[in-house]
């Protein structure tokens, strides 16, 4: 039989911390899940100044991060820090909201439907208009928004838009060829007839960019009035048919790769990204976002050249990178000079009628 002592001795000189963190977190928290003390006794180790961070002692309720140096008595924990993992979440904007956090005039926002966050938040890809309805993309990253949106990506959308009448040969070429506007020309990468029933007609287009109510200016430029626009497609990401207005759903693992790899980013599988334990993949409706920061894409107010903030880099950050001093031996909270495990914690962790190739045919009614 192995005697207490003898395992008391086992591994004294840890190289890293075994749980990985994705966010900076609150000191003595992340060294009880570490197991070197309870929450008590390392609060008291800290009063004690017996932790420092950074050379300078530590208080109590101080959050660390990557770049962060924790040390124990003077001997240096490797704490392992990851970049925070992509989510993209697919919303069915109906008309008769804003892409805004508030309003002046108290209008309904689409941050209102969708889920909470803890420590991250929700940055919206691009705009809708306030009458404007269909597909809008969320992410919590702000390197992937930025590729999304920024014009020199030339990220494609798709939309469905419902005119009175027909569009004649000759406003059909202007579409293709560039129409003039007050902020320079634009024009569609693709126009398809979608069909109609009575005086109602729908159109499919393309565009390479995202101004702010660029279809809509478009079609008022040639004398056309646009009564319905519904966007179907954003990049490789399109609206699911079983997504119904006012509905959240998250992007799962093989379309979210898609879209990373279009966007120029590392797959999930070379980041070791998953989905989120217990999350639905279906479409729901969500509860309210309280602590969300605004960040707008549209380019209405996007200039060429500007950067929205990016994320940390993808790969596992260690922060923690200078050495042990040399023959110092470790002192923690047990003796043995192992980590106290009794402190071990687990981690909590509206529609008209008519429509393409039939009435309604492909779009929500």
């Amino acid at each position: 039989m192995r005697r207490t002592d003898e395992r008391g001795r086992q591994n004294p000189h840890r190289r890293f911390t075994e749980p990985v963190f994705t966010e900076p977190q609150r000191l003595h928290k992340v060294l009880a899940q570490c197991g070197y003390g309870s929450l008590r006794g390392l609060e008291e180790m800290i009063i004690a100044g017996r932790i420092t961070v950074n050379r300078q002692p530590a208080e109590v309720g101080q959050k660390v991060g990557p770049n962060d140096q924790v040390r124990i008595n003077g001997e240096l924990v490797r704490l392992r820090f990851a970049a925070p993992r992509v989510r993209v979440l697919l919303y069915h904007k109906p008309a008769g909201e804003i892409v805004s956090r508030s309003d002046p005039e108290g209008r309904p926002t689409v941050f209102d439907k969708l889920p909470k966050l803890g420590h991250a938040r929700w940055v919206s890809v691009g705009r809708l208009d306030f009458n404007s309805e269909g597909l809008l993309l969320f992410t919590t990253s702000g390197e992937l928004a930025n590729r999304l949106m920024h014009p020199r990506y030339c990220v494609e959308r798709e939309y469905a838009v419902r005119i009175v009448g027909t569009l004649t040969e000759e406003q059909e070429r202007a579409l293709l060829e560039g129409v003039p506007l007050p902020d320079g020309p634009a024009k569609v990468s693709s126009l398809a007839d979608g069909g109609g029933e009575g005086t109602n007609h729908w159109y499919k287009l393309t565009l390479p960019e995202g101004r702010n109510r660029e279809v809509r200016r478009l079609f008022e430029a040639l004398g056309v009035m646009v009564s319905r626009l519904i966007r179907t497609r954003y990049g490789v990401v399109a609206m699911p048919s079983e997504l119904k207005r006012g509905q959240t759903q998250e992007l799962e693992r093989e379309g979210l790769d898609s879209l990373l790899k279009m966007a120029g980013m590392q797959s999930l599988a070379a980041r070791g990204n998953r989905p989120s334990e217990g999350g639905s993949r279906e479409p729901r409706h969500a509860g309210r976002d309280a602590n969300l920061g605004e960040i707008d894409g549209n380019r209405g107010d996007y200039q060429p050249g500007s950067e929205l903030p990016t994320e940390a880099p993808v790969d596992e950050v260690d922060g923690n990178r200078a050495p042990p001093d040399p023959g110092r031996e470790p002192r923690f909270a047990s003796p043995g000079g192992r980590p106290n495990q009794r402190g071990r914690r687990g981690r909590r962790g509206h529609g008209g009628r008519g429509g393409p190739n039939g009435p309604g045919a492909g779009y929500p009614v």
